[in-house]
């Protein structure tokens, strides 16, 4: 047990309970809950109480699977955006249209009727890569001659004359300048297909100096929660989720990706805000289909206890001599169990203890 702050009161002549509120592992006492001191196994509180000494309520002990669950709720959309800016010199001739998913070796958009091409990889396309030039972007490039095609080079680090020779016959096959190498600009590398989030120049429109052509995503749905710092504990990569969408589906999905966001406030005398942020992709993503965007709830399930025995939180008892116990309650006697204390969740608790077992009636407050 973490933090247990009580608060107690007089009632029968020896038993002393106390009323506890779960907050996941947090028990605290309501003010004016049912009693004062503790009860103790050594002295008083353990003999035959009279009648009216019974518990005023009972419960039963259970053995279930309990969940520690929580709903928050997200916002289902493609993930976020990344801007693509211009570096190739001229005038754009085409742009695409948003929503179009473009694979590995289609064009992205068109300058001076030229394409600019999308290929696969991690590591951004930062200068222009020729013979002679080693480094992991080459890597990549070759990697991806190699699934268009265009083979007859080794795959390796390093720009070769057979690296160049496939890039000749792929710039061939594109109606481009067969120069051998390839200038800052012609390729989007990204992890995967993309898809157009938004265009933000036209056509006739000059480009080349940077200047933001579009924005796009990936092609997956995911969900991204937005949550206080005090749930982090739901923000676990690979944690379990259920999400509804809109139209009452449910789909499983688990935790992929946690970050902290730092929201700057907006009053020049307010503090800045932190929260954490979880990615939840959707486990079956064509349960989405037909929704571009909306607002769902995430049902995080933060900790999972299996056949384990559990009570009311409000069956509780401190004891004199430090823990907890539980009344068991036997016809018109009871007798006090010292219990140990393991998930809280949705108003219960996981107990364990010698002679406790499934079944049996312990006392509650009304």
């Amino acid at each position: 047990m973490s933090d247990a702050v009580m608060t107690t009161r007089p009632a029968g002549p020896r038993r002393r309970r106390v009323r506890a509120v779960a907050v996941v592992g947090v028990v605290v006492a309501s003010v004016g809950a049912a009693v004062v001191a503790a009860v103790g196994f050594g002295g008083g509180g353990t003999g035959t109480p009279t009648v009216a000494d019974l518990p005023p309520g009972t419960a039963q002990v259970t053995r279930e699977t309990m969940l520690d669950t929580d709903e928050e709720s997200g916002d289902l959309g493609y993930g976020a955006k990344t801007t693509l800016a211009g570096r190739i010199s001229g005038v754009i001739t085409k742009v695409p249209l948003v929503g179009d998913v473009i694979g590995r070796g289609r064009p992205i958009y068109r300058v001076d009727n030229a394409p600019v091409m999308l290929m696969y990889g991690d590591v951004a396309a930062y200068r222009t890569l020729g013979p002679g030039v080693v480094g992991k972007d080459v890597r990549q490039l070759e990697v991806n001659l190699k699934a268009l095609g265009y083979g007859g080079l080794r795959v390796d680090h390093v720009y070769t004359a057979t690296t160049a020779t496939a890039v000749r016959r792929w710039q061939k096959a594109l109606g481009l300048s067969q120069t051998g190498q390839i200038e800052q600009g012609r390729v989007l590398f990204a992890p995967g297909a993309i898809r157009v989030d938004i265009v933000t120049a036209g056509v006739n429109q000059s480009t080349g100096g940077g200047q933001p052509v579009l924005q796009y995503t990936g092609t997956g749905r995911q969900v991204t929660v937005r949550l206080e710092v005090a749930k982090q504990r739901l923000a676990r990569k690979g944690v379990k989720v259920q999400v509804r969408l809109p139209d009452g589906k449910r789909v499983a999905g688990r935790v992929k990706r946690v970050y902290t966001v730092i929201e700057q406030p907006t009053d020049p005398g307010s503090e800045a805000e932190t929260f954490i942020e979880a990615v939840v992709p959707l486990g079956r993503p064509k349960a989405a289909a037909g929704i571009e965007a909306a607002v769902v709830t995430v049902v995080f399930t933060a900790a999972e206890r299996k056949d384990v025995l559990a009570v009311p939180v409000a069956a509780l008892v401190a004891l004199a001599e430090g823990g907890y116990g539980v009344e068991v309650v036997e016809r018109s006697t009871t007798h006090y169990i010292k219990v140990e204390t393991g998930l809280f969740a949705n108003g219960r608790v996981e107990v364990s203890g010698d002679g406790l077992n499934e079944g049996m009636t312990v006392g509650v407050p009304r």
